[in-house]
């Protein structure tokens, strides 16, 4: 596993290639394994392909405009009428996504919607909601723009282990 996290990076830039269902079916899988409070999985995903509505999303924010490359991405949902831990239960399912997006050979990056930037089209989560039609109930963390990277970036290497950042027992 170790390995797979050293080789987790940002991806921003994406080959003209379609990604298969079974990975983004397993991609899905990971997501719905994270930890949630209480075990109340109060998440949902949209899976965007349709080119037009991802051109949309790539709107959402001044950071989002490299999103129209990805020929999939993934919006994660909560609805806040199942449970009270928007951010900590989006944030642990968003990094399932990260983690098994690389094991399967593709790159994708964490773009913020909730709290984002606003920029010429309004509140971020107003504009993904408004173009999916999500309910009110929905908060929308994060969308993450998946495909094949056009870039192989160097891993995390060992040396960025800082052992000054690990306090014991107390600070």
């Amino acid at each position: 596993m170790l390995e797979i996290i050293k080789r987790r990076r940002s991806v921003r830039n994406f080959l003209k290639k379609e990604v298969e269902k079974e990975k983004v079916h397993e991609i899905l899988m990971a997501a719905m394994f994270a930890p949630t409070s209480k075990n109340q999985r109060p998440w949902e995903f949209i899976v965007v392909t349709e080119v037009e509505t991802i051109n949309d999303l790539s709107k959402a924010t001044a950071f989002s405009l490299f999103t129209k490359n990805a020929p999939v991405v993934i919006v994660i949902c909560y609805n806040t009428n199942k449970g009270y831990r928007f951010q900590e239960d989006c944030a642990l399912s968003a990094e399932n996504i990260y983690l098994e997006t690389t094991h399967q050979g593709l790159g994708t990056c964490y773009v913020q919607i909730a709290g984002g930037m606003v920029g010429n089209v309004g509140d971020p989560e107003d504009h993904v909601k408004r173009i999916l039609n999500i309910p009110e109930s929905h908060r929308i963390l994060c969308i993450m723009p998946i495909g094949y990277p056009a870039n192989q970036t160097e891993p995390h290497q060992d040396s960025e282990f800082d052992e000054n950042k690990i306090h014991y027992e107390k600070f």
